[in-house]
């Protein structure tokens, strides 16, 4: 395993335990459901983003 995989795995470790999943529903829907369409949204291309770049340039 080399250096980026671990630190992706360390990050989502530290945001699966710091963010439970009640607490980030409550949120969403105190802030109201188009906020959260585009914060799941932004949150999964973020996650895209990121994975693409530690498996670095395809051939």
């Amino acid at each position: 395993m080399n250096a980026s995989r671990l630190s992706l795995f360390v990050f989502l470790f530290a945001l699966a335990t710091t963010l439970t999943g009640c607490d980030a529903i409550a949120g969403i829907f105190k802030a109201g459901a188009v906020t959260g369409i585009v914060a799941v949204f932004v949150v999964v291309a973020l996650l895209f983003f990121i994975v693409n770049k530690m498996r670095g340039p395809r051939p």
